[in-house]
């Protein structure tokens, strides 16, 4: 429940998510004139076809006094159409045999429908309605502002261990807007004029701003055409400039506490500040996850679990977004253990890290899990969609490296691991931060 809470509060969405690949995932791609990027994927082993359209605008895209916004687009965007009424949106995918859904980020929003291959056309006139007229109104936003109240209070206000990873993010961030979670705040929200909606959507919403990405049971040339027809005449919108805004290194243990009402049994959490998804020494760290707490097998859970029964869990990953990443490593305490026991049992396995090579045998065993997890990831035509749109928005324009990362994971060697562990999970610049139950 802890893990799972936690990692719903950090939006532990399908960014991170590693792409499979049992072998090499084909695709088409191209850009319209009005700058929407076009990938497609042919499989016509089942008659199934995910359509979707990744924005690269998430938290992190909001101005300081307005926070929330692009999460309450994911809900906003919902609304209707000019040509879809108020309401009907979910309805007419329901009805025609097929799901939808959208999640947001920091960095990016993501819009989908899988429906039956018989419903393609379909799937491209919802996502078009969307990125070019939809219904942005006093109504719908005031109906959508109180749904994405009553998500905040059931999330993250009155979920256990739901706010671990704001107070977590907001200490490891001083000037990043990662500093903020996705859902924003209320306050920001309530304040916001019909205006700032209307422009937020003009600016960010744009084609040259997104992904279309369709996987499935296609015929190319015919989606082509019928791409054509349903987006090439969306305006292309004014060209979208990332922040880049860069945070001095940690230097110094911050050690702190915090207070929720809504547990029973504290946690101790130490988290690091580590480079951002692109990177190679991010996809070593995700490896370092994978040996302290990768499983029942895994360091940390068979020590602190299994042996000393003084945890009840325990969870080390990486958290990886565009610009930073947060390597957050955390145990919650059995039989009365004392929090700084864990913390020390916890240091004790990534000083050995630190320290020694990891054998051989975890060595391969760990390039197993990896591959396994490569072949899982992929097993949908959802999934495949959406590592071809991260490919693009998040690795330089290059959409094939879902074909590229599992190598590049088989590449990295024993040293890398050892190196990185001493490069960042260092006790004087971490946070320390004792999560304890509040009344």
């Amino acid at each position: 429940m802890f893990i799972r809470k936690l990692l719903c509060g950090l939006g532990f969405a399908l960014i991170i998510a590693l792409p499979g690949i049992s072998q090499k995932v084909n695709f088409t791609e191209y850009d319209l004139p009005n700058g929407l990027h076009v990938i497609l994927h042919q499989d016509k082993s089942a008659p199934v076809v995910a359509v979707s359209v990744m924005y690269h605008v998430g938290s992190k895209n909001e101005d300081t006094a307005r926070t929330g916004f692009a999460h309450f687009f994911e809900h906003l965007l919902f609304e209707g159409s000019d040509n879809i009424k108020r309401g009907e949106f979910m309805k007419v995918v329901s009805s025609n045999g097929g799901q939808n859904n959208a999640n947001t980020t920091q960095d990016r929003t993501f819009y989908y429908e899988v429906f039956p291959s018989n419903q393609l056309e379909l799937g491209m006139w919802l996502e078009s309605e969307r990125m070019y007229h939809p219904v942005i109104n006093e109504v719908g936003v005031k109906t959508q502002n109180e749904v994405v109240k009553e998500e905040k209070r059931m999330r993250i206000d009155n979920a256990p261990y739901s706010r671990l990873a704001g107070e977590v993010l907001g200490r490891l961030f001083v000037n990043h807007p990662y500093r903020w979670q996705p859902i924003g705040s209320m306050a920001h929200l309530d304040a916001a004029k019909l205006s700032e909606f209307i422009s937020f959507f003009k600016r960010y919403y744009v084609p040259n701003n997104a992904v279309l990405t369709i996987a499935g049971d296609i015929d190319i040339d015919k989606t082509k055409q019928l791409v054509t027809s349903y987006f090439a005449e969306i305006p292309k919108g004014a060209a979208v400039t990332q922040p880049h805004i860069e945070e001095r290194p940690l230097q110094h243990a911050i050690v702190d506490t915090f207070y929720d009402p809504n547990i029973q049994i504290p946690a101790i959490v130490a988290a690091y500040r580590v480079p951002g998804i692109t990177t190679r020494d991010s996809r070593v760290m995700q490896m370092i996850s994978t040996i302290l707490s990768g499983g029942a097998s895994s360091r940390m859970y068979k020590k602190m679990v299994d042996e000393k029964k003084n945890s009840v869990q325990v969870v080390a990953f990486n958290y990886a977004l565009e610009d930073y990443g947060a390597y957050i490593t955390a145990a919650l305490p059995n039989n009365g253990a004392k929090l700084t026991d864990l913390l020390s049992d916890i240091d004790e396995e990534i000083t050995k890290l630190q320290k020694d090579l990891i054998s051989e045998e975890d060595y391969q065993k760990l390039q197993n899990q990896f591959e396994n997890n490569f072949v899982s990831a992929n097993t949908s035509m959802l999934g495949v969609a959406e590592n071809l749109a991260n490919g693009y928005t998040f690795y330089n324009k290059n959409t094939n490296n879902i074909n590229e990362q599992l190598s590049q994971i088989r590449s990295i060697t024993r040293e890398e691991i050892r190196t990185a562990a001493r490069k960042y999970l260092n006790a004087n610049q971490r946070l320390v931060l004792y999560y304890l139950p509040g009344k």
